[in-house]
């Protein structure tokens, strides 16, 4: 949300389907660890960032 990119944007720069991106922001689908790095890869950040819980959430 923060680049301002869709599912559909991040499933093109990823190289998967739309609905494949959909299914895991929703909590249906695992992501492996090559999905988390296609993840990071597409939206410019480092994989370790996807994983970290920010202490505002996890005080909450």
């Amino acid at each position: 949300m923060a680049l301002g990119l869709s599912q559909e944007a991040v499933a093109e720069r990823m190289g998967v389907d739309r609905a494949f991106v959909s299914s895991m922001e929703r909590g249906l689908q695992n992501a492996t660890l090559l999905t988390i790095w296609q993840i990071a890869q597409a939206l410019g950040v480092r994989p370790a960032d996807l994983l970290e819980e920010k202490m505002s959430k996890a005080r909450s």
